[in-house]
């Protein structure tokens, strides 16, 4: 089974492929013209856009997500605004840092919401995947991308970005809500 992934990011649709090896469900990138404006105010609402959008383009299954880091302290921010809470990855680790000083509640999560849309355009499934964690007082580790190396995974010393890649999807935000949607498929399979 094919299944459109609403991104423009070859590495994500790599990721997600990497995770469900096996299973008998293949994800591809979007027909050119896919520019969804993720313009929610949650994590579903965006995730719904884009997996509408990139429907109405293909006209078959589509999945979307939209993720991001919910700091307590900081009213759930950077959330929604994740990818666009600074220029760079770099700067938006930065930013987080600056607004923690002081804090000493670092309670934080990574928060996936996933869309499935069937090749009607209705939306047949939707599930959300939280890894819980805290923010670390300086980056530490070289893998993964975005905040993993200020997120502390809840009860241990270690950072997302310390984990090999094979590691982070047992745990993942993206992998908890992803494994939904593929026990959801298999169903319907069966």
């Amino acid at each position: 089974m094919k299944i459109v992934l609403a991104t423009s990011n070859k590495h994500k649709v790599q990721e997600i492929n990497d995770m469900v090896a096996g299973s008998g469900i293949e994800f591809i990138l979007p027909p050119e013209g896919f520019d969804p404006i993720e313009d929610g105010d949650t994590f579903e609402e965006n995730s719904k856009i884009k997996a509408l959008e990139a429907w109405k383009i293909s006209k078959t299954w589509t999945l979307a997500d939209d993720s991001g880091l919910c700091i307590k302290a900081l009213g759930g921010k950077p959330g929604i605004h994740s990818a666009r809470y600074a220029e760079t990855p770099a700067k938006r680790i930065e930013r987080v840092l600056r607004e923690m000083v002081g804090i000493s509640d670092r309670e934080a999560e990574f928060v996936c919401a996933m869309t499935l849309v069937n090749p009607d355009g209705k939306v047949e499934f939707a599930c959300r995947g939280v890894c819980e964690g805290s923010i670390g007082e300086k980056p530490s580790g070289h893998n993964g991308f975005g905040y993993d190396p200020i997120f502390l995974i809840k009860g241990t010393n270690t950072t997302m970005a310390e984990l090999s890649e094979e590691e982070k999807n047992k745990i993942s935000h993206r992998s908890q809500a992803l494994g939904r949607v593929i026990e959801y498929l298999k169903g319907l399979q069966a």
